[in-house]
């Protein structure tokens, strides 16, 4: 299951969200966006987990939990084509 996190601390590093999520089963994957004009983190990121009911158990535990001094929010992510809204629309 690939889950979205946000609000993170801008300096939470990947090591530290897998570490985190390691703690609920295995981690396949970790990536904080960073903004590819500054370097620094863009507060969010993402977090591939293979288990699915483990997925389920750390977004549970963790979604508005206290990590890194900041109350972050975790949920599954969803796919890109399916979000709504933002940009410009033509007619």
């Amino acid at each position: 299951m690939n889950i979205f996190v946000a609000k993170l601390n801008f300096d939470t590093q990947e090591g530290d969200l897998r570490y985190a999520f390691e703690e609920f089963g295995e981690v396949d994957s970790v990536k904080i966006i960073m903004d590819k004009f500054t370097g620094r983190s863009k507060g969010f990121g993402f977090v591939e987990m293979p288990n699915d009911d483990e997925a389920r158990d750390a977004i549970a535990e963790l979604d508005d939990r206290e990590f890194d001094g900041r109350t972050i929010v975790v949920k599954k992510a969803e796919p890109r084509e399916n979000r709504g809204g933002g940009g410009r629309g033509r007619y």
